[in-house]
């Protein structure tokens, strides 16, 4: 970290804060989470205020991926509910079919929380979609299923599931932004890592509650009712993650912009005007963070039980157990990218995917329950590098003004693409193929997207955040 002015200046007033004393060697006490000050990390916020910004920006995300985890680790008993009637394989597709549709509507998500979150503040837009987002995941357990009301309940699922998908739009870019431009000048790598280990914190609560549903009810009673019971709890988490945001004041970065009144009118319509570059090198990073956070940890209970043959509460306890690994390691990667910095790493995670990917789907072939589960801990390793990098690269690329706009079109876009796809896609490539190795050579390609796109981008980490 270099010894120089910060580039945002703090306003006055803000709860909490010092005024900057001047040049000084980076105090170690910001090498942790634990809301621990330096001075002159150009923010000056409080201990107090770290702690909240840091539990406001994990709980919506976190609130978002427990209810694709359930969605996915449960798809069979969901596929039985919706779509009784067709053949098991069909009604997998057609209920894969409707999360992906659902994703379509992500990149207008993004758009317009972009343009909330630029103009009106990151707060104002966290603090609305995590309310949207929390009410759509409740009403799932309200549909009633085909045999009540016949074809409306799979249209009133997929009603549902668009209104998640736009709202889920200004999560994961807003809190990244968030975290970004709260965090200490030299760990803004570790401090965005907080984004995705919290959508793995969601994931592994939703496959917790999966496995505990298999094994405590009988089949008959997990298609009735047992599968509505996870889609409830995202009510009471909802509220609260809404009473911890409003309580936060916003970020100093956009505070300060919001001061000097250089907010622009169209952040989306400057985007592509002036940082189409950035905005297309987003685009292929992302697409190795789409397709593999979709097939590694959200479709891989289904692989293992559906196309390997693992007995359905073994692919459940496999996937735990790689996802508790895979939180750790999020924040190493976090650390490692602010001392490597995110392009090293991040083209890191391309090659090793490129080189690894199909022999480890190979592995998984054994039906062998400890190469399964070591599969699965290395995989979740190797996306770690570029899951815990992402947050912060992309919200270096863009400069405050356009901040969040650039990362939740970049973001929305690609996962409506290729994230959303990612489980019809598996299911569709494995059933025209004949091949179980389907989705690693999918991963693969994925892969070699984001290794070129990430080449082609400059490095960020210690560079002040543009204003």
């Amino acid at each position: 970290m270099t010894n120089e002015t910060p580039p945002v200046a703090l306003p006055a007033g803000l709860p909490g804060t010092e005024p900057y004393a001047g040049p000084a060697s980076p105090s170690p006490r910001t090498t942790t989470l634990s809301g621990q000050q330096n001075p002159n990390d150009g923010t000056g916020v409080s201990k107090k205020t770290l702690r909240r910004v840091i539990g406001a920006s994990f709980i919506g995300n976190f609130v978002e991926w427990f209810d694709y985890a359930v969605y996915g680790y449960l798809a069979v008993t969901i596929a039985h509910a919706f779509f009784p009637e067709t053949d098991k394989q069909t009604a997998l597709l057609l209920t894969f079919g409707l999360f992906a549709i659902s994703f379509f509507v992500r990149p207008i998500g993004g758009f317009i929380w972009g343009h909330i979150g630029d103009r009106v503040g990151r707060k104002n837009a966290l603090s609305l979609s995590i309310l949207i987002m929390s009410a759509a995941t409740f009403a799932i357990a309200l549909i009633p299923d085909y045999n009540i009301i016949g074809i409306w309940a799979p249209i009133l699922l997929l009603l549902v599931r668009v209104v998640q998908g736009f709202s889920a739009a200004g999560e994961y870019a807003g809190a990244s932004a968030f975290l970004v431009e709260y965090a200490p000048a030299n760990r803004r790598g570790l401090y965005a890592a907080v984004v995705p280990a919290s959508t793995a914190t969601g994931l592994l609560l939703g496959s917790l509650i999966a496995l505990l549903l298999s094994v405590s009810l009988s089949p008959d009673q997990m298609n009735s009712w047992g599968w509505r019971l996870p889609f409830l709890l995202a009510a009471p988490m909802g509220l609260i993650g809404r009473y911890i945001r409003v309580k936060l004041e916003d970020t100093p970065a956009f505070l300060a912009l919001e001061k000097e009144d250089e907010a622009i009118k169209a952040p989306v319509t400057d985007l592509f005007r002036k940082h189409w570059r950035p905005l297309l090198i987003a685009v292929g990073a992302v697409v190795l963070n789409a397709v593999g956070f979709y097939v590694v940890l959200s479709y891989m209970p289904t692989y293992l039980s559906e196309v390997v043959g693992l007995d359905s509460s073994e692919s459940f306890l496999a996937t735990t157990v790689a996802l508790v690994t895979y939180i750790g390691f999020i924040f190493l990667t976090g650390l490692a990218s602010d001392r490597f910095g995110r392009k090293r790493v991040l083209i890191t995670a391309s090659i090793l995917f490129v080189v690894l990917t199909v022999p480890m789907f190979l592995l998984l072939s054994t039906g062998n329950f400890l190469i399964i589960i070591l599969v699965q801990i290395l995989l979740g390793a190797m996306l770690t590098l570029n899951d815990g990098t992402l947050p912060s690269f992309l919200a270096e690329l863009f400069p405050t003004k356009i901040r969040y706009s650039g990362f939740a079109v970049s973001f929305n876009l690609t996962n409506a693409l290729f994230g959303g796809t990612a489980l019809f896609a598996s299911t569709l490539l494995i059933k025209l193929s004949g091949s179980n190795l389907a989705p690693g050579w999918y991963l693969m390609a994925a892969a070699v997207v984001s290794l070129i796109a990430v080449s082609l981008a400059k490095e960020t980490s210690k560079a002040p955040l543009m204003h």
